[in-house]
């Protein structure tokens, strides 16, 4: 286990009735609040109304940035930081999806920054103070309700790059599981594999001696696996919900990653098709996923049948080898299960800028940890995802 220090201030306030208690959460001293959000869903379903009536009856004044879209723009992220200035607002509250709390975290990072908001993406410049930032969550994927980091599309050049410090973890997030009973289908188990792959991306490591956070990893992809199938039977079932819900917090607290070497190769490959493409963030990785482990899986054969024997219960009397193949497969049988892309073509993504895509994503260098991929390696993994 490798050495580490972890810090996660985020109050985590969950249930039915956990709405109504955001009013104990937001500081007193606080007078004026950036209400962000994505478009009308919060207003549909009645959700905008009682933050409004709550936020209005502790006579908070409320400037409101709606707009956020999937992959969130650098460009409504410097209005949100014009609006900020120009109001003197002193808390941002997110309401929404992983897209709603990233943008959420630039404005508040970009606030306190001279300079363009960009250069803390991609250049080497610690964020030395940041807005406070409250959640409420409607769509459980990405695990920004409670992590240090934040992803921004900048549209003018292409590029996806992320931010990482811990000021950027939010104050606390409300997990209401009723708020996600409308969510689309498609929407519901793209999400799931966004909260696989923040397991996926620290439980394939090479660090040794990491019983615990291995045990940990493994019992999380179970939860989730298992809960993804019951919302096929019912898509109601709220118990099935709360579980993926928490699942996506705990994914990417930080607390899965302790004391192990991570890799976040695929999610850096996936991020070059979103930026290119405007696909979804989980689909990206339901493609590149098993391609990626197909690829690099020789690499630590034990880890790969560790996977299949613990979270997929594969018990066979064959080498090593054959139950990592075994366990890929049945990863894949999954996606397929819940009908989500597990192809480039199944999505309708074209295939003739790797060379692009893969030059991009290795600007800085390989990406990865448990195997260092190249240029090269990207565009074989896109390959093998056709």
């Amino acid at each position: 286990m490798n050495s580490f220090y972890y810090y996660n201030p985020t109050e985590l306030i969950f249930g039915k009735d956990s709405i109504s208690k955001i009013k104990d959460h937001i500081p007193k001293t606080v007078k004026k609040v950036l209400l962000h959000y994505g478009r009308d869903s919060i207003k549909k379903s009645g959700l905008y109304d009682q933050v409004i009536d709550i936020l209005k009856n502790n006579n908070i004044d409320i400037i409101e940035l709606s707009g956020v879209t999937p992959n969130p723009k650098l460009s409504l992220v410097k209005e949100g930081i014009n609006l900020c200035k120009d109001n003197n607002i002193d808390f941002i509250l997110a309401v929404g999806g992983g897209s709603v709390i990233d943008s959420s975290k630039a404005i508040a990072a970009g606030i306190y920054y001279e300079g363009d908001v960009w250069d803390l993406f991609t250049k080497d410049i610690e964020v030395k103070k940041a807005m406070p930032i409250g959640v409420i969550l409607t769509i459980p994927a990405t695990g920004s309700e409670s992590s240090s980091a934040t992803i921004i599309t900048n549209e003018d050049t292409l590029q996806k790059q992320g931010l990482e410090n811990d000021l950027l973890r939010p104050k606390f997030a409300v997990l209401n599981p009723e708020l996600t009973l409308t969510l689309p289908r498609k929407q519901t188990f793209a999400g799931i594999v966004d909260i696989l792959s923040h397991v996926m991306e620290r439980y394939f490591t090479n660090t040794k001696d990491v019983e615990l956070t291995d045990t940990l990893c493994e019992a999380t992809m179970r939860t989730v696996i298992n809960n993804a199938y019951k919302l096929l039977n019912d898509p109601n079932d709220y118990c099935a919900r709360a579980e993926i819900m928490l699942s996506g917090t705990m994914a990417h607290s930080g607390i899965l990653g302790l004391g192990r070497e991570e890799d976040w190769a695929s999610h850096r490959i996936g991020h070059e098709i979103t930026a290119l493409y405007g696909t979804t963030h989980g689909i990206t990785l339901s493609i590149i996923l098993p391609a990626w482990m197909r690829y690099v899986y020789k690499e630590n054969i034990e880890r790969f049948s560790r996977f299949a024997k613990q979270v997929f219960g594969i018990d066979h009397n064959k080498t090593q080898e054959e139950i990592a193949l075994i366990g890929i497969q049945k990863f894949e049988d999954f996606l397929k299960d819940i009908d989500i892309p597990t192809k480039l073509q199944d999505e309708n993504i074209p295939c003739d800028k790797f060379s692009e895509m893969a030059k991009k994503c290795t600007s800085s260098g390989p990406v990865g940890r448990f195997v260092k991929i190249y240029e090269e390696d990207v565009i074989k993994i896109l390959e093998m995802a056709r």
